[in-house]
Formats: structure tokens, sequence, C-alpha cells
């Protein structure tokens, strides 16, 4: 860019929003084009456009905790075979956990973008793969290395002058369990950044790299000064939370502290997670990259919520995350459920900043993806199968606001839940109740958003395995809001052979059998004696909370 290039306000506008509707045409391509529900039904993947200094020109609607970090994996490909590394038509691959910060199912594939001899940014996309090969089908809830947890791949050339390397694809394809659909999976994400690659040239072309660069600029400066003129709001000072996962699914007796250290300082923030615990040996260890992507979540839903993320923010922001910590894990150790202590980090920071924000947080969520993974073979095809969904559950109440009941956890966005046709129709399973659950969500002026209730009937003999979380430390309510009700899964509810348990691996389930999953809500907020007898009547005819609650807990009868 020349020095004496200058856009003017509507130009920069019509950049911005075409940087972002040519994110939003890649997740489109992405989710038409991918052949597993993960993708196609519940959106577990996010997309991003980069500029050539790896900063982000736009970002899709996705999941949150990907916030910033895809870029990650640019930068670390160029760091390890320099900057001359990139090609017009190369498509790179990566998956490491301790680049990319998620577990191995979560494959990012990137690639650069030229206009000419010119290379003008990049191109990239995540997207969960149902299964890289891991010891057990679709992934391990008592993994211990990184080793059991499948295939895992540092940056890699997956096509070559616009030429697939069939090697690395045929790799690819003998280590999964799926290759059909993993492959198709794969190309749809390839499409995806083929389909950014023509939208980012389309922007350079029509505007001129000189004027998109100064437009860049434009955006990046107004996002840092708003950021920082909400920062500079806050009372300095020194913030701190704790929480606490309830294991890591292999010592189930052994909670796992996680403690946050915010610091206020003019027009700058800082937040410190070293003094939270060892990696662990289960697998809730996660990369830096990724515990650095969680509480930017955190101070975004509090500082910048309604701006989109790009290169301008969090340039306000400082991280401390402690090298072999749960936090920022080194090999060999196992991060297949990495999500878990970030969503509970995201609430921590509403916690530690609810005295010097009152107005913005919220009490916690549910907090964790709550997951059903199932396995076998469907009678109906007679073939395998394997089904991961992540549960709804209740988020906090904040001023002026009731909790929304039946969300999916911050960490994951836009991520949704099977639908029950889709389900049905994929897997070998009915669904015989799905609903609210009432009374999971804290008491408070305002309340917190309820938990569901879904229950699974098995139409096959099938292998189950589960990660529920947050049952130690349930959705915790602020400014004398009460506590949610956590989670609880109960195999044959009723039955002589009752079982129940939040985290398993491969527990066998026999065809009739029935899997009640009840999530949990979320925290409140306010003194409950405070809410009008109205809305708690609203909420008995709801059936949001029932009649006893109405009464223990308000005081309100009829």
């Amino acid at each position: 860019m020349t020095a004496a290039t200058t856009v003017d306000p509507v130009t920069v506008e019509i950049i911005r929003n075409a940087l972002t509707s040519a994110a939003d045409d890649m997740n489109a391509t992405l989710i038409r084009s991918a052949y597993t529900p993960i993708i196609y039904e519940c959106g577990d993947c996010v997309v991003a456009l980069l500029d050539a200094d790896h900063q982000v020109l736009g970002q899709s609607a996705g999941l949150p905790i990907f916030l910033g970090n895809l870029e990650t994996c640019t930068r670390a490909t160029e760091e390890q075979f320099g900057r001359e590394v990139w090609q017009p038509g190369d498509v790179w691959i990566l998956n490491d956990s301790y680049l990319g910060g998620t577990h191995l199912n979560d494959v990012t594939i990137f690639g650069p973008v030229f206009v000419g001899d010119t290379l003008v940014g990049f191109t990239a996309s995540r997207a969960h793969w149902i299964d890289v090969g891991s010891k057990d089908p679709g992934g391990s809830m008592d993994s211990v290395s990184i080793f059991q947890e499948g295939l895992r791949l540092g940056p890699q050339k997956l096509v070559s002058g616009g030429k697939d390397e069939a090697a690395l694809m045929d790799t690819i394809a003998r280590n999964v369990r799926f290759p059909y659909p993993t492959t198709g999976d794969m190309h749809a994400m390839i499409a995806c950044i083929t389909m950014g690659e023509k939208r980012l040239q389309e922007i350079v072309e029509r505007f001129g790299l000189d004027t998109l660069e100064a437009a860049r600029d434009e955006i990046f400066r107004q996002t840092e000064l708003l950021e920082r003129e909400t920062i500079a709001a806050i009372p300095d000072g020194v913030y701190a939370a704790e929480g606490v996962l309830d294991n890591d699914g292999v010592d189930l007796d052994a909670p796992i502290p996680i403690r946050l250290k915010v610091t206020v300082a003019g027009d700058t923030i800082d937040f410190d997670v070293t003094e939270s615990a060892d990696q662990t040996t289960g697998p809730v260890n996660c990369g830096v990259a990724q515990a650095v992507s969680a509480l930017r979540v955190g101070y975004k839903l509090l500082v910048s919520p309604d701006l989109p993320g790009n290169g301008g923010s969090f340039r306000t922001m400082t991280t401390q995350v402690r090298e072999g910590s749960v936090l920022g894990a080194t090999a060999p150790a196992a991060c297949q459920w990495y999500f878990s202590h970030l969503g509970l980090l995201i609430d921590m920071v509403a916690r530690a900043l609810a005295p010097a924000m009152p107005d913005r947080v919220a009490g916690a969520s549910h907090g964790d993806s709550m997951i059903v993974l199932t396995s076998g073979t469907d009678p109906r095809y007679g073939r395998e199968f394997v089904s991961l969904e992540a549960t709804v559950g209740g988020w906090g109440a904040w001023s002026g606001s009731d909790g929304e009941s039946a969300l999916i956890n911050n960490v994951n966005g836009s991520l949704k839940d099977i639908p029950i046709e889709v389900l049905e129709t994929r897997y070998p399973f009915r669904i015989t109740e799905y609903r609210i659950r009432p009374d999971s969500g804290g008491a408070g002026r305002w309340r917190g958003g309820n938990g569901v209730i879904r229950e699974y009937e098995a139409q096959t003999d099938c292998s189950l395995s589960l990660w529920f979380e947050r049952s130690r430390q349930p959705a915790w309510g602020l400014f004398g809001g009460e506590d949610a009700v956590g989670p609880e899964v109960v195999i044959n509810p009723g039955r002589p052979d009752e079982r129940r348990m939040l985290k398993v691996n491969g527990a066998t389930i026999r065809k009739g059998d029935v899997i009640r999953c009840a999530t949990g809500g979320g925290g409140g907020y306010g003194d409950p004696v405070e809410r009008s007898a109205d809305d708690v009547r609203a909420d008995v005819a709801d059936r949001n909370i029932t009649p006893e609650t109405a009464m223990s807990r308000y005081g309100i009868g009829g």
C-alpha cells in the first residue's frame, strides 16, 4: 500500500461487507458439499479470510472457540517452511492438537491466495471429521495419549499447483474408519478454500490491493478504538475467578481446578491462567492456541459482542498461559475433549469481571457440549455407523432478562444438535422424548435458562460413550441469583438394570435400552424474592418451573 492511498467511509463499509459475504459464501459451500451430518446439519465448522500477514479479514458464523486461531495454522506453516513455501494452486492440511489447539478430529485446510504473482492473503476452513482413526470409533473418552486419538498431521500439502497429492489423500483414507464420507468432507473443504480464493481475488481485482489494504487498516483501527474505549471504562484493578471440572475422564474422583486472574490497566486487559492445573492424564487438555481463543470469546462477549472479529480485535488484550498446564498442553498429552475447561473459562471471565461490569455479565451457562457418541452396525443398511451429538442446555440470566433455554454451549456458538428426523433416519435410534427440563435453571430476579431432556431408545446393540460435565460445579448465579441444576444421564430409568453415569467409554447398549440425557441449566441473576409474581406464574404456566419450585424458591402459589 502506498503512503498516499486513502479510502472513503463508504468504500470501507462496502469492503467490510464484501469480506464478510465472501466468508459466508465459503461457509455455504462447505456445508452444502459436506458428506456427514456433523457438518451439514450441525455446522461444526468455521471459515475465514486472512490477509498476507495472517490477520483476519472476514470470518463466518461458526464455532466461537475457533475465534482468531485459524491464522495460527498458516503462521505455523510459514514458520516451519519459510515464506517462499506459498505457491499458487496449493492447499494445505493440519490437525496437530498442539499447533491448532483442538482435538485431532478438528481438521484445518487452508491455502494461499495470489493475484498475478502477488500473495494477497489466505483462505482457511476448519471442520470436525467424524473419525480420524482413534482407538475407538469417533473418539475416546478415556485416552491417555495423543497417539491413541488418531492420525496426527503437521502442516502438509494436500494439493500442489491444483493437483491432488494422491499419496497423502490415500494415507488419510487408509487411517480412518469411514474413508468415503471422510474424503467427501475433505473435498468439500477444498471446494470451500477454492471459493474463498475466488472471492478474495474478485475483491482485489475490483478495488485494487492498495485500496483493500487501506480499508483493512481503517476497519482494524475502528475495531481497536472501540475495544480500547470499552476497556478504559472498566475500573483499573485485579479481578479473579476460580472454577473446577468434574474430572479428566480417567481419574473420576479428581477435580481439576481452573484459575483466572484479570488485570485491567487503562485501556489494556491481561488474562492470566498460569495457576490452573497441570496437564492431566485424561483427554481434557488443549494447546495454548485454544486457551487463547477461549479467553478471546470471554473477552468479546463483554467488550465487543456486536463487532465481527478481525485483525483489529484483541490488540488491547494479552494472555498468559503456562506450558505444561491443562490449558497449555505439550506432547503426548491427550486432547480429545479439550473444550470442557474452555467453556468453564469463558464463564469465569464474566464471573471475574462481574463486580466491574454488572450490567454486561450473565450467570454461568450449562457450559459443556454434553457429548453422546454411539457406534455399531446399523441392521437396516448392514453397515457400520458412528454418531456424535452435542446436546443443548440452559444459559445464564443477566440484568433485564432471563437466560435462554435449550441452546448450544458458548464454546460452540452456531452449532446445532441433530434434528430428530435426521438422527432416526441416519442412525438406529428412536427419540422417545425431547423437552425442556423444568426447574433446571437457577432461580433469581431473572431466572436462568433450562436444560433439556432427550431420550434415545436403541434399535440395535451398540456402543455408547458419554462426556457430560459440570456436575461438581453447576452453572453459578450472580448477585444473589441461585445456581442451576447439573446434568444427569440414566440408562434404563426405573428398570432393575438402571445405571447412572456422566462419562463412560464404550459402554454396551442392547436393543431396547433407553438412554435418558438431562442437561444442566443456567445460573440466575439477582435475588429471587425480587422476581414478580406474574413472571413466576407465567413460568409455571409455560412449564419452565413446577408449582413446587414457585412456592419453595419464590414464595408464589396458585
